[in-house]
């Protein structure tokens, strides 16, 4: 398993989860790989992604059939203005890549932002550290550990 991968399975003990991380050599990069991969619904992937709001980093977990409304995550946050973070930012601000990124276990605390589309469901998967590896979750374990504000993120 990659050091990343490894690193996010270490903080999800640390949450008293264990995980079963599934690793996926050809990747899992976009939610229509992980979807191919997995077998499942493109909608029950967890996006993550970071936005920069008023110079703030914050999380947005999306479905992976939705593309996420920067005015609507500036809303919900109250700033003044929001954009996608770059490739280096999302990086200092979780301590993944862009592709990999997980929904918790970052290398600091972030403000995090869920899709309302992603309770939807019974089961979802995210990114486990790495653009090959995944884990599968409920939406109710999602909402417990990342401590996310549920709202309407999606245009």
């Amino acid at each position: 398993m990659a050091t990343a991968a490894r690193r996010f399975t270490d903080a999800a003990a640390a949450h008293g989860l264990h995980l079963e991380v599934r690793e996926f050599p050809q990747g899992t990069r976009t939610a229509a790989d992980a979807a191919a991969a997995i077998g499942c619904e493109v909608a029950q992937i967890v996006k993550s992604l970071v936005f920069m709001a008023d110079d703030e980093p914050v999380l947005v977990l999306t479905s992976g059939a939705n593309r996420v409304d920067e005015r609507r995550v500036r809303t919900a946050l109250g700033a003044a203005t929001c954009r996608k973070a770059n490739a280096d930012e999302v990086r200092a601000t979780t301590g993944y890549a862009i592709g990999g990124t997980p929904p918790f276990g970052h290398v600091r605390p972030l403000r995090v932002l869920c899709d309302r589309d992603l309770t939807g469901h019974d089961r979802i998967w995210a990114a486990a550290g790495t653009p090959s590896t995944v884990f599968p979750l409920t939406p109710r374990t999602l909402l417990e550990v990342t401590g996310a504000d549920v709202v309407e993120v999606a245009v």
